[in-house]
């Protein structure tokens, strides 16, 4: 190699399909305080497959809105801008995965990240933190997972199939697989599809151990959402060592142990039908 000549970074070689321009351009412009309903409405609307599926998802039981909402400017003026955020990411997700999510261990994937979301949305109303940023979070923590099962959906699903141990030690399967993690994928993500630089630690650092000194922030919150995610049976493969959900609640701090699901068979009910309901539309 000569001298200067820059090193790529293995992801670079990643040849990623790409997302639905029009859910990033949301994820981007929902941070923005300036940004009017109105645009936002536009902006969803000038696709109107996209448009009608989010409209579905705006009437459904999982936001049970007092009146039906007709329009992309009704729903959001009824659920409001921040639950769009979650809407976008659902069906957007749904669509980047394509037929592959027909694949029963690439279906574990889409349940587990829909889990995860779910359960941060619980914690942050535990702690008072921003419910719909946690929803979205969670929704993205695994996102360089499924850039994995878009690119190769058969060779992913064996390794996820075959795997056996804690969420952390497939990672070095998927460095042998493709180049790098989906942790290290997920980093890139974000880079590449310019979201909101505050999801870098999330879907970057989920797997790694909870701070020492108890600091509770939105990459805290989803490290602990995605292992209660496996303990409520939404394991992102099936040989996934899980934790027990006793142990994952003393790992919260104070005010969200006392306000958070006490019980697993609660919080796997209310997940499972949620995500009944998402995957009925």
């Amino acid at each position: 190699m000569n001298a200067g000549t820059a090193v790529m970074p293995p992801w670079a070689y990643l040849r990623l399909p790409p997302f639905p321009r029009i859910a990033i351009r949301v994820l981007q412009l929902i941070n923005d305080e300036n940004v009017q309903l109105r645009q936002l409405g536009e902006l969803i609307s000038s696709d109107p497959a996209f448009a009608s599926e989010v409209l579905v998802i705006a009437n459904s039981a999982i936001y049970a809105p007092r009146y039906p909402a007709c329009t992309m400017l009704q729903a959001l003026a009824v659920l409001g801008a921040d639950h769009l955020q979650g809407m976008c990411l659902t069906v957007a997700v749904r669509s980047y995965l394509g037929k592959s999510v027909n694949h029963p261990m690439i279906r574990n994937l889409w349940r587990h990240n829909l889990a995860c979301g779910m359960v941060a949305e619980q914690l942050a109303a535990a702690g008072f933190m921003d419910e719909d940023t946690a929803h979205t979070a969670g929704l993205l923590h695994d996102m360089g997972r499924l850039a994995f099962a878009v690119l190769r959906p058969s060779a992913y699903a064996e390794v996820l199939q075959s795997h056996r141990g804690s969420g952390s030690t497939i990672l070095r399967l998927e460095e042998e697989l493709f180049g790098v993690d989906h942790c290290q994928a997920g980093r890139y993500i974000v880079t590449d599809w310019q979201l909101p630089s505050s999801f870098e630690g999330v879907v970057g650092a989920h797997h790694e151990p909870r701070r020492e000194d108890g600091a509770w922030s939105m990459e805290e919150l989803i490290k602990v959402s995605c292992r209660m995610a496996d303990a409520a049976g939404f394991p992102a493969f099936p040989g996934c060592e899980v934790a027990s959900f006793d142990d994952l609640r003393g790992e919260l701090p104070e005010r969200e142990q006392q306000r958070f699901q006490p019980s697993l068979n609660a919080l796997t009910n209310e997940v499972a039908s949620r995500i009944a309901a998402v995957e009925s539309l």
